[in-house]
């Protein structure tokens, strides 16, 4: 990986651009990055800066092109030449010499730069596109196969077919419970009432979690070719996506998106020349926590406060305006379109046998390469932390790693050859979740990790059940008091009965999944529990602890 000077702390200069079309065969491309983490380093000055440096260079054969995430966050601004493999990683403006020089001596189908890997060892379907397309070029999703799988539904397939291949391809929802995608799509199909509708799940708040938003920025088209998809095959003639408004990179490519679609007739009435018609619009949600849980975005698109139902009925039966609807989240449906082209056979192939596929992680935390990842299910922790992770930040020993989100658990290093895919993950006491994982060190201490969790659960309780309301704050206010000191066993003892209560007791995923993160850390880590209670002492060093008072 070739490194230019270090980037400048200074916020980028935003300016519009239209990015000319390239004319004849290209000998080289220079793809940057503009999904958020590299735009906030000046990539898009980055972007006009080797524009003009490569016109002024007179290397007309070569193409500067905007592409979406290229995953390594931690190393951006990113510059890639795809026909030689070289990345730049921490580019600046002001140094782009080495990369025109690159560009200008770049041989198609010349020897390309061994992958790092980082790279190397991941499997894209849902990011194939990432960093490969322009993300705001229609044209550029088209040529790289998109809607193609759209084109093959909607002249060659039954919606009952479709809905068998999805069954046959073992998809699981990726938002987090991992229920059969093919069950609830045949579960709305058969579902009575009109309309019915489609509604892609962008409501991303998992702390360190940015899977669905990079998908969103980076390959727009292909969420919503899959919505299309999933419209045709439970019936459906409306969709929406929910995306919360702290991503307004995603909600103005998926804007654009939705409005070239609807010109070229990929959405739309009379879709690709046919009798099916189906409408896509947005709708921002105002960054609740809750709103992730499928009935409370119901309420919230609908208007109202965003607050969970119980259930029985299911929104498969009785969601949106009482109607049928069907609820999956951004990586879910851009899993559809490479099924269809490819075959459920073919997906079925990949990962384990109850966890098909792959799944994208956003890796963040106490680790070298953080960044966005997609591997097959299966792939051991060690590999993703270790070898596509690089490993512990300044060599610094292991010690656990946060999957699911707040709901989730701590996963200590007697797992580390554990193969991650669902089953797995609710064996050892946490969860898939979204796809955040937080990798943490020794200097992390699991008691404060556990405080962390529960006071964003109570910050987030939208208050409408008494356990989830009431215990979330009573949990957090027993860890504040071990975390200081102030402690004994007996409170040790009250905050798990009380966080069982909680879990059995709280009406939607949000309380219920709020006590993990205690449980977990006390089934692997209960000596830092002790730790702090009997010996008065973090044995991280993070917490403030008054030593106890010396009897005299």
């Amino acid at each position: 990986m070739s490194e230019s000077s270090a980037t400048t702390s200074a916020r980028p200069r935003r300016r519009v651009v239209n990015l000319p079309a390239h004319v004849g065969p290209t000998r080289a491309s220079a793809y940057v990055c503009e999904a958020v983490s590299c735009l906030s380093m000046q990539s898009h000055d980055v972007l006009l800066g080797l524009g003009e440096r490569v016109a002024a260079a007179g290397l007309t054969d070569v193409e500067v092109k905007r592409v979406g995430c290229l995953g390594l966050c931690a190393a951006g601004p990113l510059v890639q030449i795809p026909e030689t493999g070289e990345l730049f990683a921490h580019v600046v403006p002001d140094n782009l010499g080495g990369i025109v020089e690159a560009l200008a001596a770049a041989v198609p189908g010349g020897e390309r730069v061994p992958e790092a890997p980082f790279f190397s060892r991941q499997l894209r379907i849902v990011t194939e596109n990432s960093g490969r397309i322009d993300p705001e070029s229609l044209e550029d999703y088209v040529a790289s196969g998109g809607y193609q799988a759209l084109r093959t539904v909607l002249s060659t397939m039954t919606p009952a077919e479709v809905r068998d291949e999805i069954a046959r391809s073992g998809l699981r929802g990726r938002g987090g419970a991992g229920y059969p995608t093919g069950l609830k799509w045949n579960t709305v199909a058969k579902a009575i009432g009109s309309p019915k509708y489609v509604i892609c799940n962008a409501d991303e708040g998992d702390p360190g979690a940015f899977m669905d938003r990079s998908v969103l920025e980076s390959d727009p088209y292909r969420v919503l070719e899959g919505m299309a998809i999933a419209a045709y095959a439970v019936g459906a003639s409306i969709g929406y996506v929910y995306c919360r408004a702290e991503y307004p990179l995603a909600v103005s490519r998926l804007h654009k998106a939705i409005q070239a679609a609807g010109r070229s007739n990929y959405l739309g009435a009379s879709m690709l020349d046919t009798e099916f018609s189906f409408e896509v619009d947005i709708r921002q949600g105002a960054g609740a926590f809750v709103c992730g849980e499928e009935t409370a975005l119901i309420a919230s698109l609908e208007g109202g406060r965003g607050t969970p139902r119980t259930r029985p009925p299911y929104p498969a039966v009785a969601g949106l305006w009482h109607q049928p609807t069907l609820i999956n989240n951004v990586e879910t449906f851009a899993n559809v379109a490479p099924i269809i082209r490819k075959g459920g056979s073919w997906f079925a192939g990949l990962g384990t046998a109850t966890s098909k596929g792959t799944k994208v992680f956003a890796l963040a935390g106490r680790v070298v390469n953080t960044g966005l990842i997609e591997v097959p299910m299966g792939t051991t922790l060690r590999e993703i932390v270790f070898d596509i992770g690089g490993g512990i930040v300044d060599g610094r020993a292991f010690k656990a790693v946060q999957t699911g989100g707040p709901s989730g658990g701590c996963i200590p290093s007697e797992f580390l050859d554990m193969g991650v895919d669902y089953e797995s993950l609710i064996g050892v006491g946490s969860f898939m979740g979204s796809g955040g994982m937080i990798v943490m060190d020794e200097t992390s201490c699991m008691v404060d990790v556990a405080r962390y969790f529960m006071d964003f659960c109570r910050e987030e309780s939208c208050g409408k059940c008494v356990p989830c309301r009431v215990g979330t704050t009573q949990l957090f206010m027993l860890l504040e008091r071990i975390t200081t000191g102030e402690a004994t066993m007996d409170d040790l003892a009250q905050m798990e009965r009380l966080g069982h209560m909680v879990q059995r007791t709280s009406l939607c995923g949000l309380g219920q999944g709020a006590p993990n993160p205690i449980f977990s850390t006390l089934r692997y880590f209960r000596d830092e529990y002790v730790a702090h209670i009997v010996d008065r002492v973090c044995p991280a060093g993070v917490c403030s602890i008054e030593p106890a008072p010396v009897s005299t």
